[in-house]
């Protein structure tokens, strides 16, 4: 664990967390809601330890990527109705080096000037605009019991 790494910071008190910072757990990865999101269903996917490159991942990890993004991208497609999820993964803010791999539900209504990698734009809203603790709840919790189900 990195003290000054906020995903392990999370990971440490899991058993204390909201559910939507435990939308998912495997032995190698857990799926979180982004807590500064405007856009329901922001899912970010780490692994529970802390690594800053891809390249880092046991094989172990890496084997059961592929097949969580799936699982992921088709619980958003069926839960949110989304018309495709993106996959992307930078991990350069300051604070947040540990790898992630953003999930973004990318909705039929979703406006054209924030589509692709402008659709960062709901993560750079001002904190009134995030959706509250008790929506992002809710929603890991629909996704989650989809998950559970199938």
């Amino acid at each position: 664990m990195a003290d000054d790494c906020y995903s392990c910071r999370q990971e440490s008190d899991l058993a204390a967390a909201a559910p939507s910072e435990r939308v998912h757990l495997t032995e190698y990865w857990r799926a979180a809601h982004a807590f500064n999101s405007s856009l329901p269903g922001w899912l970010i996917l780490l692994p529970r330890r802390h690594v800053t490159s891809i390249a880092e991942l046991t094989p172990a990890e890496a084997a059961e990527l592929g097949p969580l993004v799936h699982q992921l991208s088709e619980t958003l497609h069926a839960v949110l109705r989304c018309t495709k999820p993106y996959v992307v993964q930078f991990a350069e803010a300051e604070g947040f080096a540990h790898v992630h791999f953003h999930l973004v539900p990318r909705m039929p209504d979703l406006p054209s000037d924030h589509r692709g990698p402008r659709v960062f734009h709901y993560l750079t809203r001002p904190e009134s605009e995030w959706l509250t603790l008790d929506e992002r709840n809710d929603i890991a919790v629909a996704l989650s019991a989809h998950l559970r189900s199938g």
